[in-house]
């Protein structure tokens, strides 16, 4: 009897359970699905699909009142229920200025920009930009949902698996497709941030020195008369400050002369 049992044991190893069979033919499909997941998706129709545009913007221009652009930005912001990203202020050669970085609402964007461009007279720089990620979206969407049927199919796996090297095998590869699928999620939720929220940078700036280069002729010889007329003003204080020893140096002069005067007439008389 235990030699019949023994060899019964040997066959049932040699031949294997039928379910290690199905798992193993199982775990071959979904291997050839992981590589075919990562071959390039097709081309896609987007025609009847909502577009993902990226938008960002840019302006730039002269003002006489910092403070009181900066509050006119701020309101445009809050009207359009938008927020302050980034804020840089500071001086150069020509003057003080300041720039804003906003996030607006891409239904609002529009709006917002009318709002802050109100009594501009003059933009140094007006850009929009206008990026479609539509064919990116939808393949990031199509291979989100590939690999997470993927997952389902790895974790029916797990379930029926026996053995513990089957079980390893399997969350190995669950461990990579799960890495895959958090790296596309966070892709696609930037991308929908980015949709949803357009950029819009306003740089704005107040000359308060003037810039040789940039004066006309006409502000020149203004500035020369102004000049000239201030360099006379001092020269008279100048005197009226000094007059004490105008007045000394005069009679010493007249002193002087008298003196020269009066040794001629003696030499012209000795003689």
């Amino acid at each position: 009897m235990k030699i019949l049992g023994f060899t019964l044991l040997s066959l049932m190893y040699m031949c294997g359970s039928p379910s290690s069979e199905v798992e193993n033919i199982g775990a071959m499909h979904i291997e050839n699905d992981v590589y075919a997941d990562e071959q390039p998706a097709p081309n896609l129709q987007v025609a009847d699909i909502e577009q993902k545009i990226i938008k960002t913007g840019r302006i730039r221009f002269e003002t006489q009142d910092l403070i009181q652009t900066r509050t006119q930005v701020l309101k445009a912001v809050e009207a359009s229920n938008g927020y302050v990203q980034n804020e840089n202020s500071g001086k150069d050669y020509s003057g003080n200025f300041q720039e804003l970085e906003l996030r607006i609402p891409t239904q609002n964007f529009q709006k917002a920009l009318d709002l802050i461009s109100d009594g501009v007279a003059f933009f140094d720089e007006k850009s929009i930009s206008r990026r479609d990620i539509t064919e990116e979206f939808i393949d990031l969407e199509a291979r989100l949902k590939a690999k997470r049927e993927l997952e389902m199919r790895y974790l029916d796996l797990l379930k029926k698996a026996n053995s513990v090297k089957d079980i390893l095998e399997i969350e190995r590869e669950l461990s990579v497709i799960r890495e895959e699928i958090e790296s596309k999620q966070g892709r696609l939720n930037y991308l929908s941030k980015q949709v949803s929220y357009s950029t819009l940078t306003v740089n704005f700036y107040k000359i308060s020195v003037e810039n040789g280069i940039t004066k006309s002729y006409g502000s020149k010889i203004l500035q020369a008369i102004k000049g000239g007329w201030q360099g006379i003003s001092t020269f008279l204080l100048g005197l009226i400050y000094i007059w004490p020893f105008i007045i000394i140096l005069i009679v010493a002069i007249f002193l002087l002369r008298r003196w020269q005067k009066r040794n001629a007439k003696k030499r012209n008389s000795s003689i």
